[in-house]
């Protein structure tokens, strides 16, 4: 016989607020550049086919670059776009001087194979740091343009002051998007880091047994409200990176966002928790615009 987790008094990780922070702090250094005369920055993002979450995401972008004072280009193709002909775009802005740094939105169509696009992309624009050259630095400890979703999680951890020394992190889901370098970065001798860090994915056997030791749980597997409250450490900081649309007939769009935690269930037992939407989300673009500020400084890789 289990006994219920007991319940605490838990406090939501604001990332909506602490990415308008980030955004206020990029805005205000790119208005001393321009008063100095030196380029705006300028991020371009590619988006390939009709896919509504990307629809979103990149729009969230475009307005993002208006918020901080960035040059932004949007490049819109049909999803019958050729890998050559994406290729070749491609190579096109690696060459822009204008451009300092762009993206290819992912998921990209089937008949497109996805790393030989972001591995066509040059390192230094990599904004979203998924260059092989940017997770190999950053597994190194050299400076790199690091993934856009992890970084924001961890400066989530320090914005909050959580504490994570010597602390148990569980990780469910190895993606190279997220898990994966999450994992690597929180294990790194660096504040926030020092975690002992357990990487869980679907064939990891004993999972709830290994969640209930976490004191820091980060959910990036891709399936809604997974996390229930038996998987659950009371006093646990919970990251939920889920963003998947579910049928919702009493929303007027026709679908609700949920993460991979179920909130109500969870959230009673966590000391901090991200919520969906909110959370890790607004982060992600936060980052992918300081990663542009840094390749137009050369802070990386040197002009």
């Amino acid at each position: 016989m289990t006994t219920a987790p007991e319940a605490t008094t838990y406090r939501l990780i604001d990332g909506k607020q602490t990415a308008e922070a980030i955004k206020e702090e990029i805005a205000a250094e790119v208005a001393q550049r321009q008063a100095a005369g030196q380029k705006v920055p300028h991020l371009a993002a590619v988006l390939v086919g009709h896919d509504g979450g990307s629809e979103t995401y990149v729009r969230n972008k475009v307005l993002a670059c208006e918020r901080v004072g960035f040059g932004s280009t949007l490049l819109r193709y049909e999803d019958d776009i050729t890998e050559a002909e994406l290729l070749a775009k491609v190579e096109e802005l690696n060459q822009d001087p204008e451009i300092d740094g762009f993206i290819v939105q992912l998921p990209l169509p089937k008949h497109i194979d996805t790393n030989k696009v972001i591995e066509a992309i040059r390192p230094e624009k990599d904004v979203d740091g998924f260059h092989p050259m940017n997770i190999g630095r950053m597994v190194a400890g050299l400076p790199a343009l690091l993934p856009a979703t992890p970084s924001g999680i961890v400066e989530l951890l320090r914005r909050y002051e959580l504490p994570t020394d010597g602390k148990h992190c569980v990780v469910i889901g190895r993606s190279n998007i997220v898990g994966t370098p999450v994992s690597i970065l929180l294990a790194k001798n660096l504040e926030p880091g020092n975690c002992t860090v357990t990487l869980c994915h679907s064939r990891t056997q004993n999972l709830v047994e290994i969640t209930r030791s976490a004191d820091i749980l980060v959910a990036a597997l891709g399936r809604p409200e997974f996390v229930t409250a038996d998987m659950v450490k009371p006093g646990a900081v919970i990251i939920d990176v889920g963003t998947t649309r579910v049928e919702d007939t009493t929303k007027k769009s026709g679908w609700a966002l949920k993460g991979d935690v179920n909130f109500a269930e969870v959230a009673p037992l966590a000391s901090y928790i991200t919520p969906v939407p909110g959370g890790v989300g607004p982060m992600t673009i936060a980052m992918l615009l300081l990663n542009t500020l840094r390749t137009a400084k050369g802070e990386v890789y040197a002009k």
